[in-house]
């Protein structure tokens, strides 16, 4: 199975769009029913590890987003790589952490893999020692 870079393109910048107005259900519909998804972290993070069936998910996010300060974050996305099925996303978040108060940034890639309209992949790779001693669990 193959996916032309236009198709993964316009389901990366719905992903994006989704993510950006944190509508979990929505970036939830965007993948298959099974995924290979990898978030790593520290096990004392309820949101780190892997994942494998698109309705674990939206859990995900609604899991994640309440542990970083509302209207305190920022993304700044800096490329935009697709070739086939294959997207990259660079980005810096910023995030300041509700337990600890604490403010920290991290570069950021996130590698989609699309096939048949899909997200079929998504591993996240940031600066994990930074995001922990954030919420001094590091």
């Amino acid at each position: 199975m193959t996916t032309d870079t236009q198709t993964s393109r316009t389901v990366a910048e719905q992903f994006l769009e989704r993510l950006g107005r944190q509508d979990a259900d929505g970036i939830q519909e965007l993948f298959a029913e099974e995924i290979e998804w990898h978030v790593p972290g520290s096990d004392a993070l309820p949101w780190t590890g892997r994942r494998t069936r698109r309705e674990e998910v939206a859990p995900y996010f609604t899991t994640m987003w309440p542990h970083f300060a509302h209207g305190r974050s920022k993304v700044v996305l800096e490329r935009f790589i697709v070739d086939g099925g294959d997207v990259v996303l660079l980005a810096v978040f910023t995030h300041t952490a509700v337990s600890s108060g604490k403010e920290f940034t991290t570069p950021v890639a996130i590698h989609l893999a699309v096939e048949d309209g899909r997200i079929v992949r998504m591993h996240l790779y940031e600066d994990t020692l930074t995001v922990a001693e954030a919420f001094d669990v590091g």
